[in-house]
This record gives structure tokens, C-alpha cells and sequence, in this order.
């Protein structure tokens, strides 16, 4: 049975897509360098914002060095409204914080704590973790491991949803069961590299029950 869940930030609980190309684009435009191209933004959405500057400006490490001092001083306050909740976001933590104990393992830096202030996550989630608070960002495990070992669970315990095969891939090397939402970056054609998916977040209560009835049948066998 299932006793924690893990979310990711960006793509799960938020439509945080503009709010990150909007916040990358002003770096590049106080750099003087245009804005973001499609695969770029794509990058934008799932990696730290470190991975972001040095996927930017991978072919000049002067540049690279400018680029951190400038996305490290820029405000993002107005940034903070471009961020879209999941729609009945709060019903749906509210939910799950009856029964399982809940945190936030996101790529997201400085901003962390003001994301949780802003939103109110803070009536439903124990322990908001980002990468100044481990070693390694995802594809990592680093910061999912820090959530089990603060709530005391194993990891067959746990459960991380996600939106990118960075967060599977987190999940899988830190051992929790996976579920992503949405299809953000599963194009047409493609195979879908997610084991579980829901479309919505609302739906991750019954897909979680369900899920323990499963391997409740499979334990009784």
C-alpha cells in the first residue's frame, strides 16, 4: 500500500509553461540573444534552471557565466501569475492528504518556498524539496530519496507524478512507482514512454486507489 505521494511542480501541478518561457526569455533578451525556439522551450519546462543556461549557452562559457549572474538576480515575481493552477488542485491534494502523506520534489530553485506561500500548498503538502536542497536535480533520484527518508517510507511505499521522462527516470533510479500526467511531450506517433498516465490531475485519487486495490489482489495471490 501506498503511503506518500511526490509531485512534481512544473506540468503537474501548475500549467507552468508560459510562466517558464516568459521567465527564460527575459534572461536571453537582457543577454541580447533572441528568444526561446520551440525545442528550447521544451528544455526550458523540465530542466533546473542551471541545465537551462548551460543548454543556452553551451558554446560560450563567458557568455554561460553572464547568463547565471543575470537568471540569479532577475525578479520573478511577475512571473508568478503566468503560473496556471491544476484545475481542482486544492480538492485534489485535500483528497489525497487524508490518507497519504504528500510533498513537492521539483527542479525549481529560489522560488520553491514562494510557490508554495503563493499557492497555499503549504494546507496540504509536508515538505516542499528543490535543487538547492540536494546535490543532484532530476533525472536524479536525489530529491525523491530526501522525501522518503524525511517521511520514513520505502520507497514501494511511495509514488512520484510527473509530466517528463526525467521524472520517470528519477523515480525509477530511486526506486517509487511512477505516474505521469498528461501528454505534454508525447507527440503523435511516438511511443508513449510512460507506464501509468492519467489525463488530469483530478483523476490521480481514484488511479491511486485503484492502483492499491491492484496490488493488494496481486499481494492476496
Amino acid at each position: 500500500m501506498l503511503a506518500a505521494v511526490i509531485f512534481d511542480c512544473d506540468g503537474v501541478l501548475f500549467d507552468s509553461w508560459r510562466a517558464n518561457v516568459a521567465y527564460y526569455n527575459a534572461v536571453l533578451r537582457a543577454m541580447g540573444r533572441p528568444p526561446l525556439d520551440p525545442a528550447e522551450q521544451r528544455h526550458a519546462h523540465v530542466m533546473a534552471a542551471s541545465q537551462v543556461i548551460d543548454y543556452l549557452f553551451r558554446d560560450d562559457p563567458n557568455a554561460r557565466e553572464r547568463a547565471r549572474r543575470v537568471a540569479g538576480e532577475l525578479d520573478y515575481g511577475p512571473f508568478y501569475e503566468l503560473m496556471e493552477p491544476a484545475p481542482r488542485l486544492h480538492e485534489t491534494l485535500g483528497a489525497l492528504k487524508r490518507s497519504y502523506r504528500l510533498a513537492m520534489a521539483t527542479n525549481r530553485g529560489r522560488t520553491v518556498a514562494e510557490v508554495v506561500r503563493r499557492f497555499n500548498l503549504d494546507v496540504h503538502i509536508d515538505l516542499a524539496v528543490g535543487i538547492l536542497d540536494v546535490p543532484r536535480p532530476k533525472p536524479h533520484p536525489d530529491m525523491i530519496e530526501k522525501c522518503l527518508a524525511h517521511f520514513g517510507v520505502a520507497p514501494a511505499a511511495a509514488l512520484y507524478v510527473g509530466d517528463a521522462q526525467s521524472d520517470l527516470l528519477a523515480a525509477t533510479a530511486a526506486g517509487v512507482h511512477f505516474v505521469a500526467v498528461g501528454n505534454h511531450f508525447v507527440a503523435v506517433g511516438d511511443h508513449d514512454w510512460a507506464p501509468q498516465r492519467v489525463e488530469q490531475l483530478a483523476e490521480l485519487p481514484h488511479h491511486i486507489a485503484r492502483l492499491n486495490d491492484s496490488n493488494a489482489g496481486t499481494a492476496a495471490r
